[in-house]
């Protein structure tokens, strides 16, 4: 059989099983790859206007001003989108640029989007896992064509598709980074450096490791475990689970089976479950969801974090600056976005020294920049280990920015790792001359360079980024091309953690535990995770329900895009404690910290949980018995999935928006809300009226204080 003839078989066979002749990918043109080398420059003839926009108010009080009246009118509707969700001051001019030249970018591909979303996969009710698929159930066809019912089929779409993929992808980089721990202690010329020795030391004896040993042979051996325990058998109890997680939640999970083995073979086992025909138990999908969670925490997220502080310092309290007016159009601009800064970390180093900042100014700049950007950027600006190096500049934005900080025209590096940098930014990258470069293999865009991810030649690495920064300034320069910068800081304090917090309170988390039962400060809530472009979403949800929680003295800790909406709402600078309510107000005040928090990034709610252990261990209660709740006002992927799951397993009252892929079955809807407490553990709610949700959260506060007998 010829080439052609294995073509037009398969067109044919496509064709019998579509039911028409025409695929929606012979549809496509060029225009719709993002591949530069299939697309050709599509921008060529697009005219970007700077001066064609309606300017964001001058100065950050005028802006701060008009977010508050903004959300109190209640407009974040389909009516007006994208821009009566878009509260960043930045963001809502470089959108109206991209809009108004007609180019791709996150705000229309929403609106893009609408109507076609399928209600089907909206509520899990959409099962391609076999060929006898695509199968939809409703109320005409109640079951696939396996035989599989709703409830199977939704809980099991929540574990493949949400919870082992979330899971995997914390552990692998929780895995990335023991290996850059491990080379920080053997490589001497990878330019890695072990900032927070004690740390190590520190959880080097909570593992029963030698803590006395030199820092070096240390930091080897405490990557070693780490790493052989995430790829130790499902059925050998995790040796990080055991040192780390609480006693009281440690006996709850063996009682229930959920006490997890290694993290890699853990989702491998629960992935396996999910073949066609193998489970059909729909609680057993949810409590193994559950026991993911608990990898996701102890080998996953809390891990990365501590490993990361080791190399990069811990969080130190300070204020720093963010968003796109911290960009300089004669300055070498680079950003560094992901959620790994450990070649960022080093080509900070490098960019600090005068060699580095001589080379910039021989091209006839005024210096090199290193600005972090989404979580990467959270992490860079809390950890102490950037906080005074010269060519730290600040956070950028949330991940909803990208194509619009690009389209600024002055970006001449934009290195990522995973994850959240998006697949159309190679369109971006050539229309606006910037450099893009992969730092890790295991994020690709199609004809940008990637670089292997060795630890031991970060600094060869390093210097290779910072040369292709030089290289695009120069070229910047050359085509003399019109840019623009949004005008736009925000002062804001960060720096939080459970270290950075109990040195605040004078070394114990004493007095805090005393606001709380005198009931100044009601209780604590996470705002954590993402943003997203749905309407009544883009930031605003996030803002609306934090005001909320401030004026009702609750304790606010932000984590993850999150972050990026309370630093451009000015709700993380220490002014804001004139809006929460008396009692909050008055400790803040006492203690000049905002009411919100700054943890930093997605993966930092593993200090969050650690600040939280603590707690409970002075308190001498379980972790459920706290009150708290974690929220997730505008979660966006699988990892927020895993991490709710993580939640659960400590007993928490998790909020999720927008509506999660649970609601086609009320088995899995009444398991995850109800079903789940029961057992011990927490429980789901799923609410989108950022009012409803500020008094969901009080409510549940007001119960946990009652349990606690705090009467006040």
């Amino acid at each position: 059989m010829s080439d052609k003839d294995i073509k037009n078989s398969f067109e044919k066979s496509a064709e019998t099983m579509r039911g028409d002749n025409k695929t929606l990918g012979s549809q496509l043109t060029k225009a719709d790859y993002n591949d530069p080398e299939i697309h050709g420059d599509i921008h060529k003839d697009v005219k970007v206007d700077y001066k064609s926009m309606e300017k964001s108010p001058s100065t950050m009080e005028e802006v701060h001003r008009w977010q508050r009246d903004h959300i109190k009118k209640d407009d974040q509707s389909k009516e007006g989108y994208p821009l009566n969700v878009i509260i960043d001051p930045a963001m809502r001019e470089m959108y109206q640029v991209v809009h108004n030249a007609g180019m791709t970018n996150v705000f229309d591909r929403f609106s893009q989007q609408q109507p076609i979303q399928c209600k089907f996969c909206v509520e899990g009710l959409s099962c391609q896992l076999c060929a006898n698929g695509p199968c939809r159930i409703s109320p005409k066809s109640p079951r696939g064509t396996c035989g599989v019912d709703a409830h199977t089929m939704v809980s099991r779409n929540f574990m493949y598709r949400h919870v082992t993929i979330g899971t995997s992808a914390n552990i692998f980089h929780a895995h990335q980074a023991a290996r850059t721990l491990k080379a920080a202690g053997q490589s001497p010329e990878s330019g890695l450096k072990i900032r927070d020795p004690e740390k190590l030391k520190k959880f080097s004896d909570m593992l029963g490791l030698d803590a006395n040993k030199p820092i070096n042979e240390l930091a080897v051996e405490f990557a070693d475990v780490v790493m052989n325990d995430i790829h130790s058998p499902f059925h050998i109890e995790s040796r990080l689970v055991e040192a780390f997680a609480p006693t009281k939640r440690k006996n709850l999970w063996r009682k229930l089976g959920l006490f997890p083995g290694g993290g890699y073979s853990e989702v491998a086992y629960a992935q396996t479950s999910c073949m066609t025909n193998f489970r059909s138990d729909p609680v057993e999908f949810l409590l193994n969801s559950v026991r993911l969670g608990i990898a996701n925490e102890y080998q996953g997220i809390f891990i990365l974090d501590i490993v990361q502080e080791m190399l990069m310092g811990t969080q130190k309290v300070a204020m720093k600056k963010q968003n796109m007016g911290l960009l300089k159009e004669n300055m070498i601009n680079v950003i560094t976005n992901g959620h790994m800064p450990l070649l960022a970390n080093v080509a900070i180093d490098l960019a600090s020294t005068d060699e580095w900042q001589q080379k910039a100014k021989d091209l006839g700049a005024d210096g090199i920049q290193i600005l972090g950007h989404v979580c990467e950027g959270q992490q860079l600006i809390n950890y102490d280990g950037t906080h005074n190096q010269k060519a730290y500049a600040g956070q950028e934005g949330e991940w909803l920015s990208e194509e619009y900080l690009l389209a600024t025209g002055v970006v001449d590096l934009f290195m990522f790792d995973y994850n959240c940098t998006v697949p159309t930014l190679p369109l971006y990258a050539k229309k606006f001359g910037t450099k893009l470069l992969s730092t890790h293999p295991v994020i690709k865009l199609q004809g940008v360079e990637t670089l292997d991810f060795v630890p031991e030649k970060m600094k060869e690495q390093a210097e290779k980024a910072l040369e292709k920064a030089l290289e695009g300034f120069k070229e910047r320069k050359a085509s003399n091309r019109e840019v623009y910068i949004p005008e736009y800081t925000s002062e804001c304090m960060v720096g939080f953690s459970t270290e950075s917090v109990k040195e605040a309170l004078g070394g114990s988390f004493d007095p805090l535990i005393e606001q709380i039962a005198n009931g100044n400060i009601r209780g604590i809530a996470t705002i954590v995770g993402c943003t997203t472009a749905r309407y009544g979403q883009g930031g605003s949800n996030i803002f609306k329900i934090t005001k909320g929680l401030i004026e009702n003295n609750i304790l606010v800790l932000s984590g993850g895009c999150t972050s990026s909406v309370m630093q451009y709402t000015g709700l993380s600078h220490p002014n804001a404690a004139d809006e929460a309510g008396e009692g909050l107000k008055a400790v803040c005040k006492s203690l000049g910290i905002p009411p919100v928090l700054n943890y930093g990034a997605c993966v930092d709610i593993g200090k969050m949980t650690q600040t939280a252990k603590e707690l409970a261990d002075i308190l001498d209660v379980d972790t459920d018995k706290l009150p708290l709740v974690i929220g997730a006002p505008e979660y966006l992927e699988q990892k927020a999935v895993s991490d709710a799951c993580t939640a659960l397993a400590l007993g928490w009252l998790v909020h999720i928006a927008p509506v999660p892929s649970i609601t086609g079955s009320d088995l899995v809807v009444k398991t995850l809300t109800e079903t789940t407490e029961t057992l011990g553990l927490g429980k789901v709610v799923v609410e989108l009226d950022a009012e409803k949700t500020i008094q969901i959260y009080v409510d549940h506060i007001e119960k946990k204080r009652k349990e606690l007998g705090l009467t006040t």
